[in-house]
């Protein structure tokens, strides 16, 4: 959430920041109407500092009065009045709080100054890795490797669920284990990140601490279980940020760092009939994520390194790869700087998101209440919190299938994934 002091002090320079992300008419407005009740908000405070002020002052000279005898109905009478008043203000301001904290939650993050202005074709190429295979034979689709080496069970899934919830058997299930483990031992043994097993389940609460609710629950790709208020983590950020959620960390106790695995889960309602083939565009999938809480002046550091951490997963798992940096218009409704990573899939001849690392400055540590002292003593300040990908299952399965396939249908499996896997190679069983 945006801090509103940031909008008072230079409303412009906010409104060019928000507008880069297009939709200047939304902003305008939105930008407009908190200003405008933020006004009247602080003018009825004062207001009602002055009464309650007066009420005291004539509540004393009323006793005053008594004691000595002498009549004080006028004062008393006014005593009413000034109460009333107050009364008033006291509604007023639970309704523009309400109505200003409406619009400010439904605010997008305001994006560094980094950040390319425009959408999807602003986006920056920052760097690639690794080479490009080239076949000598054409290369196959994944959702054909699978089927033939009995990895999945797309067919089955769909029958289970619907589409967008695969099933995995055989050396297919063991594959996906195999990577979860892999990626949690690269984080927790190599990069300093504390394992956590979170609850699947969020509440509305969480979901809003960290810029889910409204917005992805409006647009309609959360699944929601209405009875008990609760949501499906789309994403293992929302429990790992909210294991902090109205928290005062003491001196000395940033960074922390965090990493998770969860399934994930995802209507994706606005993307009917896109990538709909094998593994591209699920319901359902697998992810292992980072989540850093770091003091404001080490974020833009920390964005860097939890990048290179999500990047030395495929670089171990020898995917070519690159690293994009999201134009404004394409950063996602809470960040305010991000890299997205793609590997390369020959067989679909796709680059493939695999990871998102963002720094999401202090928006969802307001939202959540997330806050630190720097020192003994010292005031209170919002933490910074960033999260990225480490990486997300399904697109990584898809380019070690691509880039591994031989001619003969079987699959090489990089050397860091072997003692996982039990295996250098896929085959037919």
């Amino acid at each position: 959430m945006i801090d509103v002091r940031l909008l008072r002090q230079d409303p412009d320079a906010l409104r060019g920041r928000l507008a880069a992300r297009g939709k200047r008419d939304e902003t305008d407005q939105a930008v407009d109407t908190v200003l405008a009740r933020d006004a009247e908000r602080r003018a009825l405070i004062g207001e009602g500092d002055e009464l309650k002020a007066r009420r005291n002052a004539v509540s004393q000279e009323v006793g005053l009065r008594k004691r000595r005898g002498e009549p004080a109905d006028d004062l008393i009478a006014e005593t009413r009045t000034v109460g009333d008043r107050i009364r008033e203000i006291d509604a007023r301001l639970r309704d523009l709080e309400a109505e200003i904290e409406h619009v400010l939650l439904r605010m997008p993050n305001v994006t560094d100054a980094s950040v390319p202005a425009g959408g999807e074709e602003s986006n920056a190429l920052v760097r690639t890795w690794g080479e490009r295979r080239e076949f000598s034979f054409t290369p196959r689709p994944h959702w054909d490797i699978g089927a033939e080496l009995g990895l999945m069970d797309l067919a089955g899934g769909a029958r289970v669920a619907g589409s967008g919830f695969p099933a995995y058997r055989g050396m297919g299930a063991r594959l996906q284990r195999a990577l979860i483990n892999f990626f949690l031992d690269l984080h927790t043994g190599t990069h300093g990140y504390t394992e956590v097993e979170p609850p699947f389940l969020v509440t509305r609460d969480a979901m809003q601490g960290t810029g889910q609710y409204p917005k992805f629950v409006e647009d309609g790709d959360a699944y929601e279980i209405e009875a008990d208020g609760l949501f499906l983590v789309p994403t293992s950020e929302v429990p790992l940020v909210n294991l902090l959620r109205e928290q005062l960390l003491e001196p000395g106790a940033l960074p922390v760092k965090f990493t998770a695995y969860s399934p994930c889960f995802r209507r994706e309602a606005g993307s009917a009939g896109k990538d709909t083939r094998g593994l591209l565009r699920l319901h359902q999938f697998d992810k292992v994520e980072l989540v850093r809480f770091e003091e404001p002046q080490n974020s833009p550091a920390a964005l860097e390194e939890i990048t290179a951490h999500a990047e030395k997963v495929l670089q171990l798992l020898e995917l070519p790869y690159r690293v994009l940096l999201l134009a404004a218009g394409d950063t996602g409704f809470g960040s305010t700087k991000t890299y997205d990573l793609e590997v390369w899939a020959p067989g679909v001849e796709k680059w493939l998101e695999v990871s998102s690392a963002s720094n999401m400055g202090d928006f969802q540590a307001r939202r959540a209440g997330i806050r630190y002292r720097p020192e003994a003593g010292a005031r209170p300040e919002f933490v910074h919190t960033l999260n990225a990908s480490g990486v997300a299952l399904p697109r990584t399965v898809i380019a070690l299938l691509e880039n591994g396939q031989q001619e003969d249908g079987s699959v090489l499996i990089p050397q860091a994934l072997q003692p996982y896997l039990g295996t250098d190679r896929l085959v037919r069983s």
